[in-house]
């Protein structure tokens, strides 16, 4: 990471200057008045928004949430691959590793054939394929990730720290609407529920609301959407143990089928001690409740006992625990506009997270598809409130992951329906129902890069583009997250990896890997491009990066050549590719990278044409907008002037 850009400061060098607001209106008991953006709950989805935002010393931002202080205990573990490289953009990724549970591999029990009541192992699978991300999936306690999030808060330029005990009392938007202006069309009203408090009513007048607050979300209701789907009418218990057990693979995720007492997952959690068991109970009746059972936890154990047989489980300790059941729900929109009046009206209040999409938690993916929500969310919102974008941008947030939304409740659902279906004992041939086990592996097998996140694929639209030039990067998909590789560091040989220059801070990000003889071209491909980007009038960097700002505030241009890096003579590059930056305008020598000798070519890994190039345009969100050759000045231009404000 950079620091001392702006003078050497004996501190944290993840502590960020405070900004000149947050100097002035230190956190302090009350809520603020009037702030750009309200999120009401401090979950994955909240929290994730918060940091983002937090990151721009001139957006006015405030979470409230309805618990009087932070969650100590979550309930939401599993942290996919894709998740773990959003966690890189926000710089708390090796504390994750550090702490968490890897999970390596994932092994499938059934009932043995022989002797049904007892279980048996029938396979193993790698749980993530090679190559498919730097990081591992792993397990950690919900609560860490939002610890990790309110220290990036804490360090921001904005010093955001939440405001607890706020219970949502009502959210108006008015009429009146300019967009970006003076004016704050949302009204909330929250109720404060700690002791020394209660009753006190506070209003909040926002530019832009966004309700993370869960299943039961207040601010949905408040626009008039609605979570619309169905119930599988399926018993689940959930509960966090320590536990001693024979069971072999205790430390392994764990798919179980039995032939009596139903089915458990596994999941093993951090420490090397503490275990999560899914475990599956009774069926419901049509209009039965789960409430309606009082099912015990005493219950959920001695249900996983029988389902261990011929295996000992004796629980020492249930850290928490609960029952639910198993339902797919989905808003049809993710914000307060009806679609009829997309075309006269913009959108002021969001929905992200469990408040729009809720399912089984099997796949694992409910923090983190909530993460992804808000994630995409704010990078728009912080390019609309900085007078980047016009606030018709914002559209594209609904448009975009309520696709994706309904997605993920089509796989759970057929995900949710096989594991809670009894094992077929004759290969589900014979007629008698259920489930092969075999076929359940290999579900599990056929959908792991959507369980690792990595399904998501975003449709051609203002902020996407077409994949007519992807023949010159065909590993890295438009509409896809940035497959990142290895590479090394031209000015000072350091390794490393290309996507862990994309930081979570609003910019996008040009990856131009040049052609094989681009160094002898100063006025063609990659060099040609720099001279664009540098000096032509319609050039994006040049149309929409303001006056006073760093060269590289808006565009983030990193340049990867095929030569070795002792070849590449660093002052002789452009400018653009040496921007002087800060208040001393020092050179940044980090924008450029040539492959690493001891691995893997990026341009093998990621099919990039050799003798062409090619420029790959990322997202704040780190997912791929286009893939454009060298040359195509004019259709890079006109692709940002699309939804982008000149300065």
């Amino acid at each position: 990471m950079q620091f001392y850009l702006d003078g050497v400061r004996g501190r944290d060098p993840y502590t960020a200057e405070p900004s000149a607001y947050a100097q002035a209106h230190p956190h302090g008991e009350a809520a603020p008045t009037e702030v750009d953006v309200l999120i009401v709950g401090c979950g994955p989805a909240g929290l994730t928004l918060a940091a983002q935002l937090s990151a721009f010393a001139g957006i006015r931002t405030a979470i409230v949430e309805q618990k009087e202080g932070p969650l100590h205990l979550g309930q939401a573990d599993g942290i996919a691959c894709r998740t773990m490289e959003m966690f890189q953009a926000f710089d708390f990724v090796e504390r994750v590793l550090q702490e968490a549970c890897w999970i390596n591999e994932v092994t499938f029990w059934k009932p043995d054939e022989q002797q049904p009541a007892n279980i048996v192992r029938h396979g193993r699978v790698q749980d993530t394929e090679d190559g498919l991300s730097e990081f591992p999936h792993v397990v950690l306690n919900q609560a860490r990730v939002h610890d990790f999030y309110l220290d990036f808060m804490r360090k921001s330029p904005s010093r955001l720290e939440p405001h607890y005990a706020r219970k949502l009392l009502d959210v108006k938007v008015s009429e009146k609407q300019d967009g970006r202006g003076g004016d704050y069309p949302v009204t909330v009203t929250l109720e404060r529920t700690d002791a020394a408090h209660a009753g006190q009513v506070e209003t909040v007048r926002a530019r832009y609301v966004v309700g993370c607050d869960g299943a039961r979300s207040a601010v949905r209701k408040s626009i008039g959407r609605e979570l619309v789907g169905d119930a599988a009418n399926q018993a689940w218990g959930v509960m966090d143990i320590l536990p001693l057990t024979d069971f072999p693979d205790i430390r392994h995720k764990v798919a179980i089928q039995s032939s009596h007492g139903g089915n458990i997952i596994i999941i093993p959690r951090e420490g090397g001690h503490l275990v999560r068991l899914y475990v599956e109970m009774d069926k419901l009746g049509e209009d039965e409740r789960v409430a309606q059972r009082r099912i015990t936890a005493d219950q959920l154990i001695a249900a996983a006992q029988r389902i261990f047989h011929p295996y000992k489980l004796d629980v020492k300790e249930v850290a928490w625990w609960s029952v639910y059941e198993i339902g797919h729900r989905i808003c049809d929109k993710y914000d307060d506009v009806p679609t009829e009046q997309m075309g006269s009206r913009l959108p002021h209040v969001f929905i992200a997270g469990d408040a729009c999409h809720t399912h089984s938690p099997k796949a694992g993916q409910g923090m983190n598809f909530s993460m992804q929500d808000s994630f995409n969310l704010g990078w728009k919102l912080a390019a609309v409130l900085r007078g980047l974008s016009p606030p018709s941008l914002l559209h594209s947030y609904s448009a975009e992951r309520q696709e994706m939304g309904q997605m993920l409740i089509d796989f759970d659902r057929e995900w949710a329906k096989i594991i809670s279906d009894k094992p077929a004992t004759d290969g589900g041939k014979g007629g008698r129902g259920g489930v092969d086990p075999k076929a359940m592996q290999k579900y599990f097998e056929r959908h792991l890069r959507f369980t690792a996140g990595m399904g998501v694929q975003y449709k051609p639209s203002l902020i996407c583009g077409d994949a007519r030039h992807q023949a010159l990067a065909t590993g890295f998909e438009v509409g896809t997250r940035f497959h990142s590789a290895p590479v090394l560091r031209v000015s000072d040989a350091r390794p490393f990896h290309l996507g862990h220059a994309h930081k979570a801070d609003g910019r996008w990000r040009l990856y131009a890997f040049a052609g094989g003889q681009d160094l002898s071209k100063p006025k063609g491909g990659l060099l040609g491009l720099c001279r664009f980007l540098q000096e032509s009038p319609d050039s994006p960097v040049r149309q929409f990066t303001r006056p006073g700002q760093d060269p590289d505030a808006v565009f983030d241009l990193r340049a990867v050549f095929q030569q070795r890096h002792t070849e590449i003579a660093i002052e002789q590059l452009p400018a653009i590719l040496l921007p002087q930056k800060g208040r001393y305008g020092l050179r940044d020598y980090e924008k450029v990278f040539s492959p690493d000798p001891r691995g893997e070519d990026i341009y093998d890994l990621r099919g990039v044409n050799r003798e062409q190039g090619a420029l790959v345009v990322v997202r704040p969100d780190q997912y791929i907008a286009l893939v454009l050759p060298l040359d195509a000045h004019q259709a890079l231009a006109d692709f940002f002037a699309g939804f982008m404000l000149a300065n």
